[in-house]
């Protein structure tokens, strides 16, 4: 391990344990998620779920409000357990609708087909005919 000293002359560690392993994204409308692997000083992997949500201010400005979880491996079996209780829960209590955007994208895939069709056949000209 490499070491650094400060301003102060206090000698810090560039330690392990902020480093990312690995990183996903999940952007959901106005939020984000990210999930986070990274290492303890002792190499072990934990995870961080971070929920991230735009704000703006009365000046207009924006920051971010963000909202941590840290999760270790001792607790991922409970964890993964429960959240897929729940989430069958809701799913049976609250069948899935198509919401308005699934809908509309299925309209513009619709949409996207019958021009793709439209332009075939208007485009099968021979210019030798003109």
């Amino acid at each position: 391990m490499e070491s650094a000293e400060s301003k102060e002359g206090v000698k810090k560690i560039d330690s392990k344990f902020k480093q990312e392993i690995h990183s996903k994204v999940i952007r959901a409308g106005k939020r984000t998620y990210f999930f986070d692997v990274k290492s303890t000083r002792n190499d072990e992997y934990y995870l961080t779920i971070t929920e991230s949500k735009k704000r703006f201010g009365d000046n207009g400005k924006f920051s971010y409000e963000k909202h941590k979880i840290f999760l270790y491996k001792e607790d991922f079996a409970k964890f993964m357990d429960s959240l897929q209780e729940v989430v069958d829960y809701i799913h049976e209590k609250q069948p899935e609708e198509i919401t308005a955007q699934e809908e509309n994208a299925d309209t513009r895939e619709e949409v996207l087909v019958e021009e793709t069709e439209s332009v075939k056949n208007y485009t099968n000209v021979d210019f030798e005919d003109i």
